[in-house]
């Protein structure tokens, strides 16, 4: 189930033209009894990208009523949403030319992460402008197929450098004695990462941010995977198997409930 509106009404046929143009950013959350965690996070987001595509303002009080009008409608106070910003006006011909910024918000059936750990394939891949959520992300879901291919549950990216970088649709976090090990490369700053560090950091818990080479990986003891859908996880990574990726999830988990749930 589907639902989508855009400025608050209904889809007009209009949209499938600005779809084909393949020009904006988005941010997806879970919303649980109607509250979200970090809203403040995917907000930031949401603006740093509408001012680096299109140098304009969205109006977070507006974007919040068109968001509970949305979950209105879709009679869910549970539920995944995708807050896409475009331009319908947008025209890649005169790219600088100032236009109105339009947003679609898709409401489905909420999302929960995987249950079981998972086995990744490490690919030679950098996501284009990653300090942007944007909507380029064809060689995103084309890597995950290929490694499902291979017998993988994902893909995880590795840059020319041969350090770890960050996952398909999600961050990583490692195990390295009692620290959480970050890895540092380019790559999409999650804002379950964020929440991860903050939480980590309110317990007093060690956490490092470091280079990670492929190399460096056997002397890690675990790997957890995180996005806006929760923890996961990793059984291994290519051929080196974690052990200890429970213990690390039960810690982020500690992490993750210290971030309080918020009113839409």
């Amino acid at each position: 189930m589907n639902l989508l509106s855009c400025n608050g009404e209904p889809v007009e046929a209009a949209l499938v033209g600005a779809a084909l143009v393949n020009y904006g950013h988005f941010t997806s959350l879970q919303v649980r009894g109607g509250t979200v965690q970090g809203w403040a996070l995917h907000m930031r987001r949401l603006q740093q990208g509408t001012r680096e595509l299109f140098d304009a303002e969205l109006d977070e009080a507006q974007l919040l009523g068109w968001l509970r009008r949305a979950l209105e409608r879709s009679g869910m106070t549970d539920a995944s949403l995708r807050i896409t910003v475009f331009s319908r006006a947008f025209d890649f011909r005169q790219p600088l030319r100032a236009v109105p910024v339009d947003v679609l918000v898709a409401v489905a059936a909420p999302a929960t992460a995987p249950a079981d750990a998972r086995a990744v394939l490490p690919v030679r891949y950098q996501r284009e402008l990653p300090q942007l959520k944007h909507v380029g992300t064809f060689p995103l879901f084309q890597h995950r197929r290929l490694a499902l291919r291979q017998g993988f549950d994902d893909a995880v990216f590795v840059d020319a450098a041969g350090r770890v970088s960050e996952g398909s649709t999600w961050n990583l976090a490692f195990l390295a004695g009692d620290e959480v090990l970050w890895p540092q490369a380019q790559a999409l700053r999650g804002t379950a990462e964020q929440l991860l560090i903050a939480g980590l950091e309110r317990l007093g818990r060690a956490q490092a941010w470091r280079e990670v080479p492929l190399d460096v990986l056997p002397g890690c003891s675990g790997a957890v995977a995180c996005n806006a859908t929760g923890l996961w996880p990793l059984a291994r990574i290519g051929d080196c198997r974690f052990a200890d990726s429970q213990a690390l999830l039960e810690r982020l988990r500690q992490a993750l409930a210290q971030e309080p749930w918020q009113p839409l």
